[in-house]
């Protein structure tokens, strides 16, 4: 089982304070370092912005080509699912503004669409309340050759639905008690089944609900659920808590990743992905 060590309440160390620019150190860069900062990346993030030094602008193009690499890889995990059929699913949990979507959009970005899909499901109609809970989650299970990506899962009844009374106790004892059979009927079909929750702190939650509130182009994600997070936040990571107590298996191990850096989150989540599917090259690949 993949242990999972979580710090969502941590308060991120304060900003030094700015020094004279006469005593701040330079920045040591080594070879590749310039090599970078003189690509056609590193100089269009040290014109972007005045107020981006060479530093950040180094981090960015860091980052930018990393992820460049990992998804040219991801192209090659896809090419094998494919090939051999396989059945994979991506599940992506973690609280509002955690950073869910954005992360599989750099997962997606350049796979073939044809092959992917990704379920971010609305509310349940009247017809799927009367189903069995998972049947709506069923239908959306990949076929051979394709990966699915949940941006938030079967798992919106372990904290999303108790803690906004959205489901009775009963409906919540219930899907605690045939959640990890239904994994492993997943699983033993023949499915690989990776379950990621990006972790925020509260502070960060924060900062990130006020920057969608004063985005014009952002402000259409708040939800009346975001509006309440801050508020529930204690009562989201007592429900968190017994969704890992419960279903944090060793046939469907929660992976949880550090998400206040969203750059790093995602790096990670692409590198979690590639490390745990077997994928193999197909001739002529590389």
């Amino acid at each position: 089982m993949t242990k999972h060590k979580e710090n969502e309440d941590h308060t991120d160390a304060p900003d030094p304070k700015p020094t004279d620019r006469k005593t701040r150190p330079a920045l040591e860069l080594s070879d590749a370092d310039v090599a970078i900062l003189n690509s056609r990346i590193g100089l269009k993030y040290l014109v972007a912005d005045k107020k981006t030094n060479v530093e950040k602008a180094l981090r960015l193009a860091q980052y930018e080509l990393q992820l460049r690499d990992l998804q040219a890889e991801l192209i090659q995990l896809q090419n094998w699912t494919i090939r051999e059929r396989k059945k994979i699913v991506v599940l992506f949990e973690g609280r509002d503004a955690a950073g869910k979507g954005g992360a599989i959009r750099r997962m997606t970005a350049h796979i073939n669409p044809r092959h992917y899909r990704i379920v971010a499901l609305r509310k349940p109609t009247e017809e799927e309340i009367g189903q069995w809970y998972f049947q709506r989650y069923v239908n959306q299970l990949p076929k051979p050759g394709e990966i699915v990506f949940f941006d938030r899962s079967w798992y919106n009844r372990a904290i999303v639905e108790p803690v906004n009374d959205f489901c009775t106790s009963t409906e919540y004892n219930i899907f605690m008690g045939q959640v990890n059979d239904f994994e492993r009927m997943i699983v033993e079909s023949g499915t690989y089944l990776i379950k990621i929750y990006l972790s925020i702190s509260r502070e960060e939650q924060a900062r990130r609900f006020q920057d969608i509130r004063t985005s014009r182009l952002k402000r259409w994600k708040m939800t009346p659920v975001d509006e309440r997070a801050q508020e529930l936040w204690d009562v989201y990571t007592a429900y968190k808590k017994k969704m890992f107590g419960h279903t944090d298996t060793e046939l469907a191990p929660w992976r949880v990743i550090q998400a206040d850096r969203k750059s790093e989150a995602r790096i990670e989540a692409v590198e979690l992905l590639l490390k745990t599917i077997p994928y193999e090259h197909g001739e002529g690949e590389s």
